[in-house]
């Protein structure tokens, strides 16, 4: 019997029934371990599991991923798929971000993120002999693209990380060498587990319904909605006997300052300055909790400022580069970026697929790396990203203070575009989650000032919620415009060469005009 390895609170036991019942239908039975046919009846399978942060969420997803697999369940990853077997069952746990994968990957749980999955990759003949053999779907094969003594390099790479894409690159490849592009997937999947379901837009929500028959939600409603959904979160149109409530915060949780003060927020009473004494009071106690008189640049870096107010981010991003002393004609190596969109004309759609599926979304955090070999290139690391080095054409916008129109010290005439990430709104920072997070307490007290209220809710509380919630280890609540000397120049000496367990580095070819 396939049973939870840890101990689960009422409400995800009765969680943990409730979807038993529906994957029974995918034919999936956790109680006694094994799959079966799926039962057809015609309907799609959903259920929405919804809780605030630390209400267990994440464990209750890890659980059952960990259940399915047990139960003779196919992970699928996004990177490789063999022939479909009609008996067989698949999971895919989706997250809307590369960075909210990765947090996901960390916890043990097998993440990609959904354009991995509405987008498959397409092998080169030659190699898709290599991957049905490394999948157990054909014998050795003979082929003149890899020695036998690179065939043995990847076949023990497969069994240990059980990825077809880092066994080729034990072998000696890149991505570009056996990924020839990417399409549309043609044929559904079963159970699609998706995280931060709170960020999904109607039509990434639309396109899940059409891939998995069985659909389970996990989302916050406490967090803001995506920026054109006005206010409303895809979950909130489900009907109540389709949605799950987790309101107990577990014991892990229970002596964290971080989470004590995103729940307070729930108080209809506490207004922002009574909050504000809160934070400074345990900031006095606790040392995750940080009293911030000015913003410390080391950290912008890499986990960068969360603001409300687009002229705030503005202004810190010029700080930052002022301070590092960047010059205005070039980037320096190490300076944070976040994907604004990829610029490319309908033709060159698969062009936009293949950077998407690399990891280049829209709100992607990205680090540059210097030059690529072809002008208007740049060479990229994609924070959270499977597969995170690859070089793309590039258009990388600077916006100034009291100027429309930004600065670009460089670009290709298409490709991906990019705005400095060293500072980003709380809306953009959804999904992602680093050890130190600085929110700029001011913007919010403005939003205080403004009375603004979204579903129900003061604007500045939701704001509030979802910048404390990003942090995992420490909270720097900054309360003053200031800004500390950096401590020592930009670097890239921190970012990993290689994704774990083994990294692909991948050329890609965002410049029509190169083709």
């Amino acid at each position: 019997m396939t049973a939870p390895a840890l101990t689960l609170s009422d409400d995800q036991a009765d969680a943990w029934d409730r979807v038993a019942d529906l994957l029974s239908e995918a034919g999936v039975d956790l109680a006694d371990g094994h799959t079966a046919a799926a039962r057809e009846n015609g309907a799609s399978r959903m259920l929405a599991i919804l809780g605030k942060a630390g209400s267990g969420k994440t464990l209750l997803l890890a659980e059952l991923c960990r259940a399915m697999k047990e139960a003779g369940v196919e992970i699928v990853s996004g990177d490789y798929e063999g022939r479909r077997r009609r008996e067989r069952r698949t999971l895919a746990v989706l997250a809307p971000t590369n960075k909210a994968a990765s947090v996901l990957r960390t916890r043990g749980v097998p993440a990609t993120t959904i354009h991995r999955i509405l987008y498959t990759p397409v092998y080169d003949p030659e190699f898709e002999k290599v991957a049905e053999w490394l999948t157990g779907q054909a014998e050795r094969p003979e082929t003149e693209a890899l020695s036998d003594e690179a065939l043995d390099r990847a076949f023990a790479a497969y069994q240990v990380h059980g990825s077809v894409p880092a066994a080729l690159a034990a072998a000696g490849l890149r991505g570009s060498d056996f990924i020839s592009g990417w399409k549309r997937r043609e044929e559904p999947l079963d159970v699609g587990f998706v995280d931060e379901a709170s960020m999904l837009d109607e039509r990434q929500y639309d396109d899940l319904r059409e891939i998995f028959p069985t659909l389970l939600l996990f989302g916050d409603p406490a967090q803001l909605a995506p920026v054109n959904q006005s206010g409303k979160m895809v979950f909130d149109d489900i009907p109540a006997p389709k949605k799950i409530e987790l309101a107990r915060i577990h014991r892990q949780a229970a002596d964290n300052p971080i989470l004590d003060l995103a729940h307070a927020l729930a108080d209809p009473q506490l207004g922002f300055e009574e909050f504000e004494r809160m934070v400074e009071d345990r900031a006095r106690q606790d040392e995750r909790v940080i009293w911030g008189q000015r913003v410390e640049v080391d950290l912008m870096a890499r986990s960068p400022v969360l603001v409300w107010r687009n002229a705030t981010r503005i202004r810190l991003i010029n700080a930052f580069r002022a301070v590092h002393g960047a010059p205005e004609t070039a980037l320096l190596e190490g300076e944070p970026l976040i994907c604004d969109g990829i610029e490319l004309p309908i033709k060159h759609r698969k062009k936009r697929i293949d950077l998407e599926a690399r990891g280049l979304v829209k709100g992607a955090q990205v680090i540059y790396l210097g030059p690529g070999k072809k002008p208007g290139f740049s060479r990229l690391h994609v924070v959270g990203a499977e597969d995170p080095r690859l070089s793309a054409a590039s258009i990388v916008k600077i916006e100034k203070p009291d100027e429309e129109e930004p600065f670009i010290p460089f670009a290709a005439r298409m490709g991906a575009t990019f705005l400095h990430g060293a500072a980003v709104t709380i809306h953009k920072a959804q999904g992602s989650q680093w050890p130190d997070v600085q929110v700029f307490a001011p913007d919010l007290y403005a939003a205080a000032r403004m009375g603004r209220v979204e579903a129900g809710q003061p604007l500045w509380k939701r704001l509030a919620y979802v910048a404390i919630t990003r942090s995992s280890e420490r909270l720097h609540w900054v309360v003053r415009n200031r800004l500390s000397k950096p401590t020592a120049p930009l670097t890239i000496d921190d970012l990993p060469s290689k994704a774990a367990p083994l990294a692909l580095e991948v050329e890609v070819d965002g410049d029509p005009q190169a083709s």
